[in-house]
């Protein structure tokens, strides 16, 4: 007979609760998605150029993926204590951003703000390296499942945080940037001691199939909402607003009914004995290594499949192939999402938030979906997870092909069909990279590859996007005689159907190339192949 003090232990104690409560975590650390709406803040506060808001740009790419120090202190500190650092940076880099623009301290130079947007969007590495690392290793035979719904809450935060941002500071623009800095440092700290590793029973259950499809029923129902409320939100009175808010906060506790009812039901005799799937049953893709000498060991080189140090990940063509693709693939996606501000300015829609709020709603379902085909495609058909990747990128190559050709709906195609593809990316990267070289160095890898945002982002948003943007926007201003103050904007189209142009032509040799990683790491499956 199980005590109800056993039961509160076991459920404090239940890897469960840490997925639940990273899933609230990444809920508000996206924030850099968010840069698409505070872009024009700044632009019109300071005084900037299409070009100097695009460095921002990069520099916050670079806050969000430079995790090298919340990778090394994963290994020596506790979550909590990584948590803590990221919300140190959250809050005082976005802090001081808020502090400039409201003040209008519009002499301070550029470099002023790009430490203050690096500093605050840095945190983010910390939330995503505490959550990511910590339920992998609780997880680890469900690895493209968590990484999805997981990176998906991250790609949604946009959406919530602008939420909350227009229920109660509608009427002042900057407060959108104090939101930013509050919010997710008041979740984060609430929730920090419960991000941690539960070094019990991380075999597979029977239970967990229910489990994780209930999880997956709420982010469709999360999304649903949220688009919902998106739609009607211009019809709504602030009491409407609030109950909306209200109703929001309910569905994204729900999930807690899981790690609930595994503890607490009638039907659970004990909590922490549940009956484990048998050895046999275990779908991993570790192999087993031969017994060596400790000599031996140190002179092998491991194959895909096993565990590398971060050294041997690096040495391996494997990874740089991949690492390539990823650049290609998510640059082009985030070169359209920081760039959406823009866009629909150059067509004539003033309201650019709706369109932020659509990025983070379809990268939250491109995430998740990503997550779940990539374990279908992997668990039922036997091929390497990449072949999901190529699938994903080719979808975000039709919606920038569609707005190349200026097909009706090209702004809200672009949209959806970019955000879907982006998103897709980080819910099966991130799961590939875990496959092919082991968790040893998982955190590690991981922070590593998210350079690829950053990289892409200079190349094709800096180095591409403006540039066009800029030429075009100075060849109207001397077909209509304007001012050389107006000559930095551009309107129409053709503002950024060049650079969708030729991001068509970089999708292609992204997909090429994980193609190529499909074909040399097949020897991971093979024994999924030998079942099927």
């Amino acid at each position: 007979m199980v005590t109800n003090t056993e039961r509160l232990r076991a459920f404090f104690n239940n890897r469960w609760l840490v997925f639940v409560a990273s899933m609230w975590v990444q809920s508000v650390a996206g924030v850099g998605y968010l840069f698409g709406s505070i872009s024009p803040i700044i632009k019109g506060t300071m005084g900037y150029n299409q070009k100097q808001i695009s460095y921002l740009g990069v520099v916050k790419n670079l806050g969000d993926c430079i995790g090298f120090a919340a990778g090394a202190l994963s290994e020596i500190l506790p979550f909590w204590g990584v948590l803590l650092v990221g919300v140190l940076q959250n809050f005082f880099g976005y802090g001081f951003l808020w502090l400039i623009i409201s003040n209008k301290w519009t002499s301070l130079p550029l470099w002023v703000l790009c430490i203050a947007i690096f500093v605050g969007n840095n945190g983010e590495t910390y939330y995503n390296t505490a959550a990511l690392v910590s339920c992998v290793l609780n997880f680890p035979d469900n690895r493209g499942s968590i990484v999805g719904i997981l990176k998906g809450f991250s790609g949604l935060s946009g959406a919530i945080l602008s939420q909350t941002y227009h229920i109660f500071s509608a009427t002042n623009r900057a407060s959108l940037i104090l939101t930013i800095a509050v919010c997710p440092s008041i979740v984060v700290l609430t929730l920090m001691f419960a991000i941690r590793f539960v070094d019990e029973n991380r075999q597979k259950r029977p239970s967990d199939k229910l489990s994780f499809s209930f999880v997956y029923g709420i982010c469709l129902i999360l999304a649903a909402y949220l688009m919902g409320s998106l739609l009607l939100e211009d019809h709504m009175i602030p009491s409407l607003s609030i109950l909306c808010s209200i109703i929001l906060l309910i569905i994204l506790l729900l999930p807690l009914i899981v790690p609930i009812t595994l503890t607490f039901s009638s039907q659970v005799h004990d909590p922490i004995e549940e009956t484990l799937i048998p050895e046999s049953r275990k779908y991993t893709y570790e192999e087993t290594e031969p017994i060596m000498s400790d000599e031996e060991r140190r002179k092998r080189v491991p194959k895909l499949g096993e565990n590398h140090t971060f050294k041997e990940t690096l040495l391996t063509t494997e990874f740089w192939l991949m690492f390539v693709s990823l650049i290609l693939g998510s640059g082009c996606g985030i070169t359209i999402i920081d760039n959406m501000g823009q866009i629909c300015e150059s067509l004539g829609y003033s309201n650019t938030r709706i369109f932020v709020s659509i990025i983070s709603i379809c990268n939250f379902l491109g995430r998740v979906v990503g997550g779940y085909f990539s374990e279908l495609v992997v668990r039922h058909y036997a091929y390497p997870r990449l072949v999901a990747l190529a699938i994903v990128q080719f979808i975000l190559g039709i919606g920038l092909l569609y707005y190349t050709m200026g097909w009706p709906a090209s702004i809200y195609t672009l949209t959806v069909l970019t955000s879907l593809g982006y998103g897709a990316h980080w819910a099966i990267l991130p799961a590939a990279v875990s496959e092919m070289f082991g968790l040893k160095s998982f955190g590690a890898l991981y922070n590593l590859v998210t350079l690829a945002t950053p990289i892409g982002s200079f190349v094709f948003s800096s180095g591409l996007a403006s540039r066009i943007y800029d030429y075009n926007a100075e060849e109207q201003a001397k077909m209509q005689l304007r001012n050389e103050e107006d000559s930095l904007t551009c309107m129409g189209s053709v503002c950024y159907s060049q650079t969708c142009a030729i991001l068509c032509l970089v999708i292609c040799v992204a997909i090429v190339l994980s193609l190529i990683v499909v074909r040399r790491t097949r020897c991971i499956y093979k024994h999924l192949y030998e079942k099927l």
